[in-house]
């Protein structure tokens, strides 16, 4: 699986994956994951993609679920890295709605990757408001990857802001990208950038 693929489909898996099983040892981070999850299988027993009408729905009831379990404003603000704190607040606040928006365009766009994979829990780490979910993802023909969620508490709740797919980190990789394009252009050069992906068909 390529590595923009591995990266995309890491997000559809935490509403798209079918769990196998409960873990043993699993915390409050492995089942706010879970539970989306769950709720996004049941979302998808019944769910037809023909049509741009149906998937728009199914990806509008999608939305969510899966909102509530991102943290989307630390996602932009560690993806950006430094060059965060050089924006106004107007500025970081158009950032995070487009970043979110970027982010919703890609596991949209990836929604048919959901083929029967499996995910298997392997491990949690919880270091105060901070947490880490080991998984591993197993497909039909028995290929696995692994996931790792990195999460922190947010008003007493666990959001992640971190997905890791085979030892790369979708902030990191998205921090590089914002990194090449603002060494050569600005700020709004980039945001225009992120739009035009946006909307692309």
């Amino acid at each position: 699986m390529k590595l923009k693929t591995r990266l995309s489909s890491s997000i559809v898996v935490v509403f798209l994956v079918v769990c196998s099983g409960k873990s043993a040892n699993a915390g409050e981070p492995t089942e706010a994951i879970r539970g989306a999850v769950n709720q996004g299988v049941e979302i998808l027993k019944n769910a037809k993609l023909d049509s741009q009408k149906q998937r728009a729905q199914v990806i509008d009831q999608l939305r969510q679920i899966v909102y509530p379990l991102f943290d989307f404003n630390e996602m932009a603000m560690r993806s950006l890295g430094a060059n965060w704190r050089r924006l106004n607040p107007q500025q970081r606040k158009e950032f995070v709605s487009t970043f979110t928006a970027l982010l919703e365009k890609t596991y949209a766009d990836q929604i048919d990757l959901y083929d029967g994979q499996q995910v298997v829990y392997t491990g949690e780490s919880i270091d105060g408001d901070y947490a880490q979910v080991n998984s591993r993802i197993i497909d039909k023909n028995g290929r696995t990857y692994s996931v790792v969620y990195r999460l922190h508490r947010v008003d007493g709740k666990w959001r992640i802001y971190d997905v890791v797919a085979e030892n790369i980190s979708l902030v990191n990789n998205y921090r590089s990208q914002f990194n090449r394009v603002l060494a050569k252009s600005s700020f709004e050069e980039l945001l225009k950038t992120m739009k035009e992906k946006v909307n692309a068909s």
